[in-house]
């Protein structure tokens, strides 16, 4: 599995993205965009590379946004037969 670049690993742990993350996610009540359970994750529609990291039009613009459940992030990033997922606190976890 590949691991973040570090580049990106530093605007996740930013303050400007977890400020951004919450407010999105208080502005759609926490309520999953896909199936409406609980959203519990701001997920980039188009992903964070180290490519477009510099880019707010894709790191913080709403418009690139979506609030999800962990059950449909998982869905948007794995398979299922994929042998990774994301845990109830966004770990990524090894199914083996």
């Amino acid at each position: 599995m590949q691991r973040a670049n570090p580049k990106v690993a530093k605007f996740y742990n930013s303050k400007v993205w977890k400020d951004c993350s919450k407010a999105y996610l208080t502005s759609k009540l926490y309520i999953c965009e896909r199936c409406d359970h609980e959203a519990t994750i701001c997920h980039h529609k188009e992903y964070v590379t180290v490519d477009n990291v510099d880019d707010p039009d894709i790191t913080l613009s709403w418009n690139n946004l979506e609030a999800l459940c962990i059950d449909c992030h998982n869905k948007e990033h794995f398979r299922k037969d994929d042998e990774y997922f994301f845990d109830d606190d966004g770990n990524l976890v090894f199914k083996g």
